[in-house]
C-alpha cells in the first residue's frame, strides 16, 4: 500500500510540474500578441533568441518560437521592427497571414535561404525564393562557405575549393533570384576577406546578388573595423548590426557579442556609412549570447589560408584592440540554463532600446 501511495505521489508531482511548465509557455505565447512597449526599426534575427527557443521547446515540445508567424509576433512584442528567419516553403494561407501581419504593423521580413548546392537542389531553392517573394521580403540572406576560415580550413587549397563551390552556388542562384526579383544578400561570414568578396560580386555582376553586411565578422580576418563597412555598403541589401567586445589574449584577441553600445565599435559611424550608400536598407540585430570567441591571429596556423594578410593588417587590428578594450566580456557557459535565457533576453532588450535611442533606428 505504501508503495502504491508513493508511486501515486510521484505521478502527481510530475503531473503538477508538467502543468506548470505548460502554463509558463502558454503565458509566453499569450504575451507574444501583446502590444510592444518600445518601438524601433531594427529587426531581430533568429540567432538572437536561440536560448529562449530551446528553453521554450523544453517546456512544450510542440511549440517552436522560430515558426515564422510566431517569431514575427515575438519580435513585434519586444518592439523590434521586423525579423530575419527561415521561411522555408509555406502554404499560400500561411504566406498571406504572415504578410498581412507584417503590413498591419509595418514590419519588415528577411528570409534566410541556403543557395543551391548542386543542380538537384535548384528546385528547392526556387520554391523557397518564391515563398520569400510572396511574403514580400526585403532580402534573402545567405552564406556560401562553412565555418570560420581560420578554424574550419587547414590549407589554402582546401579553402579555395570551398570558395569555388560557393561561387558556383551563387551562379546557380543568380537566374532564379533575378527571375523572381528577390535580393540575395551574402553575409561576410568570417570566410572571404573583403577584397575577395568584392571580386566575387564584380564577377557575378548581378543586381540581385549583394551583401548582408555583418558589422563585426570581418574584423576577425584583420580587415579593420570600418574599412569593410565602407567597401560593402554599395552592395548592401540588409545588415547584421552587432557590437563586439574586444580583449587582448596571448594568441591574439577575444571577440564577443555584446549589447549594442556596450562594446568596442563606433556603431553610429557604421550606421552612417551604410545609410549614406543605401538610405532605405533595414538593419537586423545579430547578438548571439555565448562566450567570447578566440581569434588566434598571433599564431602561425591562422595565416595558413590567408597569404594576402599583411603585417600592417595585424598591427592595425591589435592596435585597435589595445585602444578599444571592452569593459566586460560576457561569460555565458558557466550560468544556469535559466540565467542564460535571462541574460539573452536582457541583451536583446538593451540593444533594441539603444538602437532606438542612440542610433535612430
Amino acid at each position: 500500500m505504501k508503495q502504491s501511495l508513493s508511486v501515486n505521489r510521484r505521478t502527481a508531482i510530475r503531473h503538477m510540474g508538467a502543468v506548470a511548465a505548460c502554463a509558463a509557455v502558454s503565458s509566453i505565447q499569450r504575451s507574444i500578441a501583446a502590444e510592444p512597449v518600445i518601438r524601433t526599426g531594427i529587426g531581430l534575427v533568429i540567432y538572437d533568441c536561440n536560448l529562449r527557443r530551446k528553453w521554450m521547446s523544453q517546456q512544450n515540445a510542440d511549440f517552436d518560437l522560430f515558426e515564422p508567424r510566431t517569431f514575427l509576433k515575438h519580435c513585434h512584442r519586444l518592439g523590434a521592427g521586423g525579423m530575419q528567419a527561415n521561411l522555408g516553403v509555406m502554404k499560400p494561407s500561411d504566406i498571406g497571414e504572415l504578410r498581412d501581419f507584417a503590413e498591419q504593423h509595418e514590419l519588415f521580413i528577411d528570409a534566410i535561404i541556403k543557395p543551391p548546392e548542386n543542380n538537384g537542389d535548384v528546385s528547392r531553392f526556387d520554391a523557397e525564393i518564391v515563398t520569400a517573394r510572396d511574403v514580400g521580403v526585403q532580402a534573402a540572406r545567405t552564406t556560401i562557405i562553412p565555418g570560420r576560415r581560420y578554424e574550419r580550413f587547414k590549407s589554402l587549397a582546401e579553402f579555395r575549393e570551398f570558395e569555388r563551390r560557393g561561387q558556383q552556388m551563387l551562379e546557380r542562384a543568380a537566374p532564379i533570384v533575378e527571375k523572381h526579383r528577390v535580393p540575395f544578400a551574402v553575409e561576410n561570414h568570417k570566410d572571404q576577406r573583403i577584397e575577395e568578396r568584392i571580386a566575387l560580386f564584380k564577377h557575378l555582376d548581378n543586381e540581385f546578388i549583394g551583401a548582408c553586411i555583418d558589422t563585426g565578422n570581418s574584423f576577425a580576418l584583420l580587415d579593420g573595423a570600418y574599412e569593410p563597412i565602407e567597401a560593402l555598403a554599395p552592395y548592401a541589401f540588409t545588415v547584421h548590426l552587432k557590437d563586439q567586445a574586444l580583449k587582448e589574449h596571448g594568441e591574439g584577441f577575444l571577440l564577443g557579442d555584446i549589447p549594442l553600445g556596450q562594446g568596442s565599435f563606433d556603431l553610429k559611424r557604421m550606421v552612417e556609412i551604410i545609410r549614406k550608400a543605401k538610405p532605405n536598407v533595414k538593419f537586423v540585430l545579430e547578438l548571439i549570447t555565448r562566450d567570447a570567441l578566440m581569434v588566434p591571429c598571433l599564431t602561425d596556423d591562422f595565416y595558413s589560408t590567408m597569404p594576402t594578410a599583411r603585417a600592417s593588417d595585424l598591427a592595425r587590428t591589435m592596435r585597435f584592440v589595445s585602444q578599444h578594450p571592452a569593459r566586460e566580456l560576457q561569460q555565458v557557459s558557466t550560468l544556469s540554463p535559466d540565467a542564460q535565457v535571462q541574460l539573452e533576453d536582457a541583451n536583446v532588450a538593451a540593444s533594441i532600446q539603444y538602437a532606438r535611442a542612440k542610433l535612430g533606428l
